[in-house]
């Protein structure tokens, strides 16, 4: 069994930036998938991005692209997302998840282990 536990949720302003964390424990982190979701208030939860086991392959949703990075440290058990130029429609809590089959997807229910959330508010 995978726990995963977010961090790095913050109030940031329109155009600034900011790197959330992923810590993962109980299982081997460098074997699985990994991704990123969010879901904004009223709204269903969407894909973000998803890096591969060895951090080589990543994939993104085009409304991130070119300003949201994905990376993860597998020394340290870690998956990243740094996000830049923010926006206000960025506003959400961000999930990260991860799947034992080593194909990426951004499709929610691929994904067994999941993570409680962290919040981001982009304020304008």
């Amino acid at each position: 069994q995978v726990q995963l536990v977010e961090s790095g949720g913050s109030v940031v302003q329109a155009g600034g930036s900011l790197r959330l964390s992923c810590v993962a424990s109980g299982g081997t982190f460098s074997t699985y998938v990994m991704a990123w979701f969010r879901q904004a208030p009223g709204k269903e939860r969407e894909f973000v991005a998803t890096v591969a086991r060895s951090g080589g392959v990543t994939n993104y949703a085009d409304s991130v692209k070119g300003r949201f990075t994905i990376s993860r440290d597998n020394a340290k058990n870690t998956v990243y997302l740094q996000m830049n130029s923010l926006k206000h429609e960025d506003t959400a809590v961000y999930y990260c998840a991860a799947r034992s089959s080593g194909l990426l997807s951004p499709l929610e229910k691929r994904y067994e282990y999941w993570g409680q959330g962290t919040q981001v508010t982009v304020s304008s």
